[in-house]
């Protein structure tokens, strides 16, 4: 089987997956390519609400293809080539305006804990396991893929994950801040897939702007009374008179993202 990303559409929902299902779902460098194309395609569909993430079968994904690294990371020239094209697949995860799902069983190591770290929200089974053992290997983690991590879970997880090259389970990964809810295996994408429709329940454009403000208030700099009259864009919407208006009649809205 070819290994490549999958993407399935279903009313406001897609479901992009990782597919390398001999390798346990290991991307090779066309697949972090094929990532950062498919999701640059969803990220400009104004349609869209919502985008799960997840591996083929009952694996996440186990990180990077290490049979290519001989080739494709043989001099530094071609390794920063090679992890740049990781940073940009994770980047355009991570500035999809969609909020993001990631549904996680099984393995998530390495690349797959960087893929799970980009998205907005991360769902586990019971018998997942998160780290990126590469101490083991020899080699460090690039450091425009290590800030993923350290945004989520901070400097003192990301020093435990990395210098000890420990397997999390799924209850230490949530104590941690990793992981945003854990449920039995069998449960994983059918609690994703609930998430994304109350995502998709809601009105698009706020959960855009939510999204967009969260990442600026991170900058830890005052925002501009420009941008305070910006935040309250929402006023002139269609789908806040919508909203308005279903609450006061008891009914649930229809948001058009206008």
């Amino acid at each position: 089987m070819t290994p490549t990303i999958l993407c399935q559409r279903d009313g406001a929902i897609a479901t992009v997956t990782l597919f390398n299902p001999d390798k346990l779902n290991a991307l090779n460098a066309a697949m972090w390519r094929q990532l950062r194309e498919v999701m640059g395609e969803l990220a400009a569909d104004a349609t869209l609400r919502c985008v799960v993430l997840r591996g083929e079968g009952s694996v996440f994904a186990a990180g990077g293809d290490l049979e290519e690294f001989r080739t494709a990371r043989a001099t530094v020239d071609l390794a920063l080539a090679y992890h740049e094209a990781v940073g940009e697949a994770l980047a355009a995860i991570e500035s999809c305006p969609h909020p993001t799902v990631a549904a996680i069983l099984g393995p998530c190591v390495g690349g797959g804990l960087e893929i799970a770290c980009a998205c907005d929200l991360r769902i586990a089974g019971e018998t997942a396991r998160f780290g990126a053992p590469i101490m083991k290997l020899g080699f460090s983690m690039y450091p425009g893929e290590l800030a993923g991590l350290l945004k989520l879970a901070g400097a003192a997880v990301a020093k435990e994950i990395l210098l000890e090259g420990r397997l999390l389970n799924a209850a230490e990964a949530y104590a941690k801040g990793l992981v945003t809810r854990v449920v039995a295996d069998g449960e994983v994408m059918q609690e994703a897939l609930a998430t994304a429709a109350r995502i998709a329940a809601g009105a698009p454009l706020v959960a855009r702007w939510h999204k967009q403000w969260i990442a600026r208030l991170l900058e830890d700099r005052p925002l501009s009374m420009e941008e305070k009259r910006a935040s309250l864009a929402f006023l002139e919407t269609q789908d806040y008179a919508e909203g308005l208006a279903a609450f006061l009649a008891k009914r649930p809205p229809q948001f058009k993202g206008r």
